[in-house]
């Protein structure tokens, strides 16, 4: 039995010319191989690391409810708009993935039953590769992530000079000028019959990214018979501000990481 507790640091990924990519590994008091959950962080693709699980949640109430219920969280770092633009992150978490696979034995871990678990900018990661159709990969939790970019460029419209939005700068140009390449990175274009089931979550008060983005992602799953879920906290802002307890959100989210990586 690998050991329970969080292991940190440790590199799943070296490109020439960047920083190593390193994960955290918090794994449960369990004897066997354990489902894994990998976890990617917001940030709007420009901040944030995997030492944090979002701004307001601690890691008790984070990481400790994960492997509580039984999984293992691989906390990944991915590539930065400042250091790659799209679509480096796929490959980032793509590796971390990889990772996954090639250390099962090493730390007790299941590799076939893997949930992707993302908030905001990380939320269209795990969408994004959750509809990719590799192998292992059990199912998607999006919170409030960001699905169309071209309807987040028009909200954003006039907010930030051409070019400097989030999402512009991880296209690395002004998302309304390459529309083609801003269809390909949104998740609800990638959406295909077959694909994996998802929990989507968004604060119906999020000014940051709309709540209509998980709704669109939601609709286009439904069109394609994808099973889907969608919940919208009433009064909540972006990464749950607002929320005084988190407890029901993750409550959900684990029970259907539950239901979707059972044997």
């Amino acid at each position: 039995m690998a050991h329970a507790g969080v292991r940190r640091d440790i590199p799943f990924a070296s490109y020439p010319g960047f920083r190593p990519l390193s994960l955290d590994l918090h794994r449960p008091e369990a004897s066997g191989a354990v489902p894994v959950i990998l976890q990617l962080h917001g940030g709007g693709w420009r901040v944030g690391s995997r030492g944090s699980f979002a701004p307001g949640i601690s890691d008790a109430d984070s990481f400790g409810r994960m492997t509580a219920a039984g999984f293992a969280v691989a906390a990944a770092d991915y590539r930065l708009s400042g250091e790659a633009r799209y679509p480096a992150q796929l490959s980032d978490v793509e590796r971390a993935l990889d990772w996954v696979e090639g250390h099962a034995e090493e730390f007790a871990l299941d590799p076939d039953r893997v949930v992707l678990w993302g908030g905001s900018a990380g939320g269209t990661l795990a969408a994004l590769v959750g509809l990719s159709g590799r192998r292992g990969i059990r199912g998607v939790i999006d919170w409030y992530g960001p699905s169309d970019l071209l309807a987040m460029a028009r909200h954003t419209l006039g907010t930030a000079p051409a070019g400097e939005s989030r999402e512009d700068r991880w296209l690395g140009s002004f998302v309304l000028d390459v529309p083609e390449l801003a269809r390909e990175a949104s998740p609800v274009h990638r959406v295909r019959p077959g694909a994996l089931p998802f929990h989507l979550a968004h604060g119906a008060a999020d000014r940051d990214v709309p709540p209509a983005q998980s709704e669109a992602l939601a609709d286009a799953l439904r069109a394609a018979g994808v099973p889907v879920e969608l919940h919208l906290e009433p009064g909540a802002g972006h990464m749950w501000s607002g929320v005084g307890d988190t407890a029901p959100l993750f409550a959900r989210a684990l029970d259907f990481a539950r239901r979707v990586s059972a044997d």
